[in-house]
């Protein structure tokens, strides 16, 4: 058999066994879930919200998405602005100093949104709601599995 055949024959071989890797790890592993998954499962199917609790969880998840999303778009604007001080400077100068701090700030400020968000859905809550919730926000924040 003439060396092209045989690195033919190689790579495809090499081909299925990534292809079939895949398959099996997609079929043996179980999906990361995304932070929040529990909380909107809870919310949305454990605590039998009555139809004005609904109505106003919608306003709140609305409104909080245009202002989530606003925040990931100051955020990209932070790490390009970090991108282009790195770039500049090619080490940890005053300009990457200041992006980075700004970035934070952003962040920091994107987390207490978040918390106020959360309180504001707590509060749609019945006294024999919070406990499951207030449950499922302590695990959202301490779960270290992911």
């Amino acid at each position: 058999m003439s060396g092209r055949i045989r690195l033919a024959l190689c790579l495809s071989a090499c081909f299925i066994a990534a292809i079939g890797g895949v398959f099996a790890g997609r079929a043996l592993l179980p999906p990361s879930t995304p932070p929040g998954t529990e909380l909107h499962e809870v919310l949305h199917h454990q605590l039998a919200l009555d139809a004005n609790q609904q109505a106003r969880l919608e306003v709140l998840e609305q409104r909080f998405a245009v202002q989530r999303r606003a925040f990931e778009l100051e955020l990209r604007a932070d790490n390009a602005r970090l991108a282009a001080a790195i770039e500049a400077e090619h080490g940890n100068g005053p300009r990457v100093a200041t992006a980075v701090d700004q970035s934070h700030a952003v962040m920091g400020e994107l987390q207490k949104a978040t918390l106020t968000h959360i309180f504001a859905m707590r509060q749609l809550l019945r006294p024999n709601q919070t406990g499951q919730f207030d449950q499922a926000v302590v695990k959202a924040l301490t779960d270290d599995t992911r």
